[in-house]
């Protein structure tokens, strides 16, 4: 036998111990059902590809020594400031019945009790948002403490970072927590420098590295959006500290929408934040009396922070969702960038739907990731014979994340409507209560749907097959995406 074929042989005796290990790997794994046979076809057909993959994305946890050192922030931060010292100064509102098993829920995942005596103002553009976040950088005290996915050197993000350099001058305290990989182009900037001169501290989150040992999957991310300003204004939504294009033109202008914050809700901003901080620097940050201020009632709202993220496979945003759909009554609209629904996500749109509650559904109608795009078009079939109304959006990239039930609640936050967001990143929703900022909330979705073409399900049933078989390829790595 010539070397040849030894070489021959010896490759598919190799891919097929590949093959028999990691079938044996998957199955001894706790995925659910549609993400192991995900691995499954890929490990069958490129075992090679399936190993190397699975050894980065195949875990979706921090890690145990990750992991460790999240429950210590968390534990040493909340031990000095517990929810009830948060909340001391606020007041649980009457429970309507309709809400409670979703306020019980929220509660359960995020340890945050529901607070009266709220405000928001809601803030659809990237400049509304920046004017307003510097004009609080610029009138802050005592600290600012911000934390995004993206921040980016551009005009946007230049604008914030000055009004950290003039805050620092005047003796703020100003800390800047950064996605490493969302925000690379920050890290490589003269902004960075300029920033860590003048005494801002700036540190990167999760830093992503094919070496990093303290992470075990390199593509958890912070996929958070806050802003704190001394512990008595916050901001939270879709919005990153990066211009209306994102840097590129593809998808057309990002339509964003975000929520300036009062009341006593300010304070689960705070801690959220002070544990992320904790988290990467391994610095608490200690209450000097103005972390926790006395938060007065500002408003009539009442609210609740939700984060969620990998450290706890319980804290499942898609936990959140369900519950709130399994509450509607009437009419849900949701607006998502990407959708990539998992079975029980499926599940409960369909059975909100079978109540003959109005479920209406918006996307971009063009996306800046078209595999994700087409792994969701895949569902659409499904979800529209169900009884779900879905449209696109077709005057830009539509970013915001919003979820309206009824006029009786609503979310607003960082989380898509996809797998990564259910259980890969650190996502943080607010959900608002009441009718008042329901309407607000979905006279800005209705606004959306004005500029939306509706998905016909006769027409969609005739695109060409072409595209039905790669969105169907597409779907077999949804698990995974």
């Amino acid at each position: 036998m010539s070397w040849y074929w030894l070489f021959l042989f010896a490759i598919a005796a190799a891919e097929w111990i590949i093959r028999i290990v990691m079938v044996a790997v998957i199955l001894r794994r706790r995925f659910a059902p549609s993400t192991a046979l995900a691995w499954l076809v890929l490990v069958m057909f490129l075992p090679e590809l399936g190993l190397i993959v699975y050894l980065l994305l195949g875990v979706n946890h921090l890690g145990r020594r990750r992991a460790h050192s999240h429950r210590l922030a968390v534990s040493e931060t909340r031990s000095k400031h517990t929810p009830d010292s948060l909340s001391r100064y606020a007041t649980r509102p009457e429970i309507d019945p309709q809400q409670h098993n979703m306020i019980i829920q929220a509660e359960r995942i995020s340890g945050n009790p529901i607070v009266a005596g709220n405000d928001v103002e809601l803030l659809p553009a990237a400049d509304i948002l920046c004017e307003k976040l510097t004009a609080d950088i610029d009138a802050a005290e005592h600290h600012a403490h911000l934390l995004y996915y993206i921040f980016r050197p551009d005009e946007i993000g230049q604008r914030i970072g000055e009004a950290l350099i003039r805050a620092r001058k005047r003796g703020v305290a100003c800390r800047l927590l950064a996605d490493a990989a969302g925000s690379r182009a920050l890290f490589r900037s003269r902004l960075y420098r300029d920033l860590l001169s003048h005494g801002v501290e700036v540190h990167d989150m999760l830093p992503a590295s094919l070496w990093r040992k303290k992470l075990a999957r390199i593509d958890l991310r912070n996929h958070r959006k806050v802003a704190v300003i001394d512990g008595r204004i916050a901001y939270a939504g879709s919005h990153n500290a990066v211009s209306e294009d994102y840097g590129h033109k593809h998808a057309g202008k990002w339509v964003d929408l975000s929520g300036r914050f009062t009341g006593p809700v300010v304070a689960q901003f705070q801690q959220l934040f002070c544990e992320d901080w904790a988290f990467e620097t391994d610095q608490t940050l200690h209450d000097h009396g103005y972390l926790f201020p006395r938060l007065e009632p500002t408003g009539e709202m009442a609210a609740q922070l939700v984060p969620t993220g990998p450290n706890h496979e319980g804290e499942s945003f898609r936990r959140v969702l369900v519950a709130a759909l399994a509450a509607a009554q009437r009419h849900i609209i949701m607006t998502t960038p990407y959708l990539v629904p998992d079975e029980p996500t499926l599940l409960a749109l369909a059975m909100a739907a079978d109540r003959c509650v109005k479920v209406d559904l918006i996307v971009p109608k063009t996306s800046d990731h078209p595999i994700v795009a087409a792994a969701g078009r895949y569902y659409y079939q499904t979800l529209l014979e169900a009884g779900v109304h879905i449209h696109t959006y077709n005057a830009g990239m539509l970013h915001a994340k919003t979820i309206t039930v009824d006029d009786s609640f609503s979310l607003l936050g960082s989380a898509n409507l996809d797998i990564r967001s259910f259980y890969l990143n650190f996502e943080v929703n607010v959900l608002l209560y009441g009718q008042q900022i329901t309407q607000h909330l979905r006279f800005a979705q209705q606004n959306y749907l004005n500029q939306c073409d509706p998905i016909i399900l006769s027409a969609w049933r005739k695109r060409p097959l072409i595209k039905q078989y790669a969105e169907g390829v597409a779907s077999l790595f949804s698990p995974l995406l």
